[in-house]
């Protein structure tokens, strides 16, 4: 009992070069894929992470004012 992948013909070198260069092509195009969309999610998250901070500085310089509390029984 041979397996397929053992019973398959290895492809000529000057016929797999295509697609060795095809599939690292693809594989790179991936990687910037992603890359590309963690540096908008870092991005984005740096921005909302700024924005908050100016809100806490903001409340923080800004006087409390007192709050009217009601005992509750």
């Amino acid at each position: 009992m041979s397996t397929p992948a053992l019973a398959a013909p290895a492809l000529p070198l000057h016929t797999a070069g295509p697609y060795v260069a095809a599939a690292y092509i693809v594989f790179l195009a991936l990687v910037l894929i992603y890359v590309a969309i963690m540096a908008t999610r870092l991005s984005r998250t740096e921005r909302d992470l700024s924005e908050l901070q100016r809100d806490v500085e903001a409340a923080a310089e800004k006087p409390e004012e007192p709050r009217d509390l009601e005992h509750v029984r």
